[in-house]
């Protein structure tokens, strides 16, 4: 897998063959989370199937499955999951840092959300169908599909979605915040919807488990997504993630898109440990 941030030549921790025992722990909670997965993916099918006729782009039902899958993830690998703040009951969207696949996981055990990502993410195997299952907005960043992408924010945002996207555009190593690109901000300044919209900032953090290196959960550069599952699965001990939710902010209050992306990245910086809060 490739990402636009290579982390200006720093070097991935190196991969390590799990011994024995991490071999045992891989297919210990490896099995167990293909279990639910599948049985999150098959209820999912089941219910939206009654669902999508009664209520269209309404999902009152569906999240609550996703909820429960990736809380039941945590539970699995054995990794801490704590929370700061409260995620907004308004009407918009949220925005985060980007430093894993976990970020899917950790974002989406307490707040019914729905990921904003590129379009090449929907033909990855496994996680291009869950993503689908799960209601993400596939976009592509060409000038050409702009009005499309913006039509289809304004109906997502106004049958209720809140939607989730990583500004920063690729993920990290987890040790900072990279410059949030203003372009898709663009789509919360339309007429239509700009009045009643708010966007709540996050900020993810991860900590490595102990003795390891810090950058244990970030996934970056040319990392295999393979290898870093693998990696997780077999850790004898388990770090954990953080989600502060920081206080919602109305879109209006600011002048344009490069005003709102600032200032959010700002506050989704502040959160960082002391250490990962120097612009990239």
């Amino acid at each position: 897998m490739t990402f636009t941030w290579n982390g200006h030549g720093e070097e991935p921790p190196p991969s390590v063959a799990p011994g024995l025992g991490g071999w045992l722990r891989v297919i210990r909670r490896g099995g167990a989370l293909v279990m639910v997965l599948v049985t999150g993916v098959v209820l999912m099918l089941l219910v939206r199937g009654v669902e999508r006729p009664l209520f269209g782009l309404g999902r009152p039902w569906t999240p609550y499955i996703t909820q429960w899958v990736c809380r039941s993830a945590f539970v699995i690998l054995g990794m801490r999951h704590d929370t700061r703040g409260q995620p907004m009951q308004a009407h918009g969207a949220v925005v985060a840092n980007h430093s894993s696949w976990l970020d899917i996981f950790a974002l989406n055990a307490r707040k019914r959300i729905y990921f904003v990502s590129k379009s090449e993410v929907a033909g990855w195997p496994g996680i291009g169908t869950l993503a689908r299952i799960t209601g993400t907005v596939f976009i592509n960043r060409t000038p050409k599909e702009a009005k499309s992408q913006r039509d289809m924010f304004e109906a997502r945002l106004q049958a209720g979605h809140k939607l989730l996207f990583f500004p920063e555009g690729t993920s990290t190593d987890g040790m900072r915040v990279l410059p949030f690109k203003s372009t898709l901000f663009q789509a919360f300044f339309s007429p239509n919807i700009v009045h009643d919209l708010h966007i709540q900032p996050v900020t993810v953090i991860y900590r490595a488990p102990r003795a390891e290196d810090p950058r244990f959960y970030g996934w970056w550069g040319d990392m295999e997504f393979g290898g870093h599952l693998l990696k997780t699965l077999a850790a004898k001990r388990q770090g954990g993630v953080t989600v502060v939710y920081h206080p919602p902010v109305r879109v209006e209050a600011f002048a344009d898109r490069k005003a709102l992306a600032a200032h959010v990245e700002e506050v989704v910086r502040s959160a960082m440990p002391e250490d990962r809060r120097a612009p990239a």
